[in-house]
């Protein structure tokens, strides 16, 4: 081995001498014990990778060094130890992968070299829709769709699996990727090549940071940075801050984790963590179950930090034997733990390491709240709900506001519904759904809304029935222990049938809503709003219909498809009134915290978890029937309209190409603060009269078969015209709502594909302006690779968020940030001038760079390359040409 730590190695168990591991209490270095438990496991992995070419001796020492140089911009290399894909994400990898293996073909490389070497899962979990709902058999007409729809794409990802080493697909019904990894695929400690070594993970959804809640390292990257690290690449990061967040206290009895992640979402967006880790400790921890941490640490996200991790601590331990991993395997990751310094006691200080910054919560202040009507950061406590959404409604255009005249607060509409009438307002519940990974892997408050719904039918509640309810559990063991407990039965009354296994609602797969109902909201011009256990409520991502969308506890969930309205106050008003005239409050049906354990105690159990994963890969007859072809290069099919060979690699030489400068580039689109990855390129339902959907009717489909924007992301000429599609679009050049953007030389307005395929013709180069958080949201990488694909060179804002900056980096998109203190007001842009942005011949990372408008103003503005491997990857024209040119050469 010529891995400069070899003298640290031993066996763990002197009985194997073969099962060795780099024991980091060896380096003797007193540095060690103080560093936070996440930064341990980047030290881990650059300990056990030391090459001195990808991984150098330096890097070891500035990770041991974080005190001290953790505000300096340090960049250190990590090598997760595996990743983790879903299949909107994962069929463009793959789709990646094959064009990959023909461009290398092409510069006369061995193909075969494009094969994942870092272990990789796929699962098949964004597909799904609720097409049905409110009946026995939708779940098995929901699959059936799912299938119908979607047997192209699944036969290209079951080639996938059998073309590429490393790649395991987990099939679609078995759960959602984040609950599925929780429950099932997390090692907490890897056992690989001889060597025991912590688990860790980085996935192409932003929620991967879930698994942190088990002492699992992880976070979302953007699906192109994620195909380089199946490749053997590192990814190289800034050595991170981290933030101790201090939890005391133990939750009220009315509270359940969604409260507390929703009130920790609202705190450390307001303390700034972005491109942080978050670490938590203290006495509070040991109060929370690892469903609740991995609630906490599913919104990091949400919250904005890069990781929101929980060290592996006794409760870790008790969970994997809970969920039916080998008890054997389970004891000896906590010797492993033990003997590296990993194994935390939140009770005792003495382990607590130095932190960056630390900030607090007492857990007893927490109250039970939602997020809304459009933000997930934007809480409100449940009592000011009625008072908070009445604000909205007259409040102007905005996060917090709706724009509707104060005569029109109380306007009624008139509908019939299945041959009864009915009447919608603003803020009638249209939308109830308990769906998402961030909730329905939680069985206190899976069995919390069960126990309410049970209490609700036995005291004569009902829900109307054009409120369209879902249960999309995370897995089958949700469904099992809530069947064997008893209360699916009253789930199902109140019209809270099983409707899939996915994220559906949370994503946008929310399906159809009665057609009664959409022309009730549209005639009224009403602010309709869905209710879901979701992890994201952004404007038009949930449905085109629910302009206000509310992130609640899966009980509340319930409460508020009760209520059916957002306008009632619990405390005061009944939720409804039963068929003996008795006035029903929330109070009277909330189980408490001790009914909860009880039941939960009971019926989870080992056996379940054991019982459901062992036939996950298998159990689905339909995924198992598909016929996949068994060649290495993949066969494109030219009528395929899901898999399409991407142009991104064509006409790419061996020889790299000298950056130049952007010479006239005019303005595509002007946008304010938090444009999100759903803006820039939506995952939901295409428009009829859209440029995706012409482009669809035009290759012979009907709009029943358009599917979704997510199910199309193998085929580069939907996702190109759905770039910027979303129907919510805020383009300072029109002055309305929709993906319409000006054409400057002729002065028309037009959809911003069309737009962008007249500049291109006419050989424009183009720019985005933006404001802060550009790119908020989802790990979507074609919320990179559609602009570029529109011809959009740059984009100028003020700030960016973390994954979306890392993947325009990787499609050779410039990032370029405003200076401090400036931004478009202060500096004059109108966004009609054309932009000159000067690119010196030798780069260096996060250089300030001239850019000149054609009125003759000039200023100056940092281009975000972090690193000097991002600026490898932008001299290749982006990381995956970087990666062909040395596979091929």
């Amino acid at each position: 081995m010529s891995n400069p730590f070899v003298r640290i190695v031993e066996p763990l168990d002197p009985k194997q001498p073969l099962k060795k591991f780099f024991n980091l209490s060896k380096l003797e270095d007193a540095r060690y014990a103080r560093l936070p438990f996440s930064i341990r496991v980047l030290l881990e992995a650059a300990i056990r990778n030391c090459d001195e070419f990808l991984v150098k001796t330096g890097d070891v020492e500035n990770i041991l060094n974080w005190k001290v140089v953790q505000h300096e911009n340090v960049e250190v290399p990590f090598k997760p130890a595996r990743v983790i894909l879903q299949d909107f994400t994962g069929v463009p990898a793959v789709v990646d992968f094959a064009a990959m293996r023909d461009a290398v073909k092409k510069l006369g490389g061995d193909p075969e070299k494009i094969n994942p070497i870092c272990p990789a899962d796929l699962v098949i979990d964004h597909s799904i829709q609720v097409d049905f709902s409110r009946r026995s058999d939708s779940l098995q007409k929901n699959q059936d769709l799912e299938f119908e729809r979607n047997k192209e794409r699944f036969e290209f990802l079951k080639w996938g699996s059998q073309a590429f080493k490393n790649m395991r697909i987990i099939p679609p019904g078995s759960g959602i990727i984040h609950q599925v990894n929780l429950e099932y695929l997390a090692r907490v400690m890897m056992d690989q090549d001889g060597y025991y070594y912590p688990d860790s993970v980085v996935g192409t959804d932003s929620h991967t940071t879930m698994i942190d809640g088990l002492g699992v390292l992880g976070w979302g990257v953007g699906g192109i940075e994620a195909e380089a690290v199946m490749l053997g690449q590192p990814i190289s990061m800034v050595l991170p801050e981290v933030v101790g967040y201090n939890l005391l206290g133990k939750p009220q009895p009315l509270v359940t984790s969604t409260d507390i992640v929703l009130t920790i979402t609202k705190h450390l967006r307001q303390v700034g963590v972005v491109g942080k880790f978050v670490e938590f400790f203290g006495p509070g921890v040991a109060q929370l179950s690892i469903a609740d941490r991995a609630t906490i640490a599913n919104m990091c996200p949400e919250y904005g930090a890069t990781a929101a991790f929980f060290p592996v601590d006794d409760i870790s331990i008790e969970y994997l034997i809970q969920t039916g991993r080998d008890k054997e395997k389970v004891m000896c990751t906590k010797r492993y733990l033990e003997a590296v310094g990993m194994l935390r006691d939140f009770k005792s200080t003495s382990q607590d390491p130095d932190f960056t910054q630390v900030v607090e919560l007492d857990l007893r202040t927490v109250v039970p709240c939602c997020s809304g009507p459009k933000r997930p950061q934007d809480k409100v406590a449940v009592s000011d709900m009625k008072k908070d959404f009445e604000t909205c409604l007259g409040a102007k255009q905005g996060f917090k506001g709706f724009q509707i005249a104060p005569d029109q607060h109380n306007s009624t509409v008139k509908f019939n519904f299945e041959g009864c009438d009915f009447e919608l307002v603003h803020g009638s519940v249209v939308i109830a759904a308990i769906t998402s990974c961030t909730n329905t892997s939680n069985p206190s408050v899976m069995l919390g809304a069960g126990l309410l719904a049970k209490k609700a039918v036995e005291a004569g509640l009902t829900v109307k029935p054009y409120i369209k309810t879902s249960l999309s559990p995370g897995s089958g063991v949700v469904t099992y222990y809530l069947r064997e407990s008893g209360v699916m039965s009253y789930l199902s009354q109140l019209g809270f049938d099983v409707v899939g296994y996915g994220c559906m609602t949370c994503i946008g797969n929310s399906g159809p809503l009665p057609e009664s109902v959409v022309e009730a909201i549209t005639q009224g011009d009403l602010v309709a709003v869905g209710v879901l256990s979701g992890n994201r409520n952004f404007e038009g991502r949930v449905h085109p219909n629910t302009r206000a969308n509310y992130l609640a506890s899966p009980p509340l969930v319930i409460a508020y498809a009760i209520a059916g309205t957002v306008r009632i106050d619990f405390e005061k008003e009944p939720l409804g009134i039963n068929a003996s005239g008795k006035k029903i409050f929330l109070k009277d049906i909330w189980p408490t915290r001790n009914e909860i354990q009880a039941v939960e105690r009971q019926f989870v159990i080992p056996g379940m978890f054991k019982e459901v994963y062992q036939k996950i890969e298998t159990v689905n007859e339909s995924w198992n029937a598909l016929d996949a072809p068994s060649d290495k290069l993949y066969t494109w099919n030219p009528k395929s309209t899901y898999i399409k060979s991407p142009p991104f690699f064509d006409g790419l030489t061996l020889a790299l190409q000298t950056p130049k400068t952007i010479e006239d580039a005019y303005v595509l689109l002007s946008f304010g603060d938090s444009v999100t990855t759903d803006h820039i390129s939506p995952a939901g339902n295409i428009a009829r009269n859209s440029p995706a959907a012409r482009y669809l009717t035009s290759r012979g489909l009907t709009p029943r078969e358009f599917n979704s924007y997510g199910s199309r992301r193998g085929n580069d000429a939907v996702m190109a015209r759905g770039t910027f599609a979303n129907i919510r679009l805020v383009n300072k050049f029109v002055d309305k709502q929709g993906p319409q953007t000006v054409h400057f030389p002729s002065g028309e307005t037009l959809d911003v594909f069309d737009a962008a395929e007249r500049y291109k013709q006419a050989g424009h180069p183009l720019i985005v302006l933006a404001g802060k958080e550009y790119g908020a949201g989802s790990s979507r990488d074609w919320a990179a690779k559609g602009p570029f694909l529109l011809g959009v060179k740059a984009v100028l804002a003020e700030s960016y968020e973390r994954i979306h900056r890392s993947n325009l980096v990787g499609m050779g998109v410039i990032p370029l940030q405003y200076l401090p203190g400036e931004d478009a007001g202060t500096l004059g842009l109108t966004g009609r001038e054309r932009y000159t942005i000067i690119i010196p011949e030798k780069l260096q990372p996060q250089m300030n760079i001239q850019i000149k408008l054609d009125t003759g103003k000039s200023f100056h503005a940092i281009m975000r390359f972090d690193t000097d491997v991002e600026l490898t990857y932008f001299h290749n024209g982006g990381i995956l040409n970087y990666m062909i040119r040395k596979m091929a050469s």
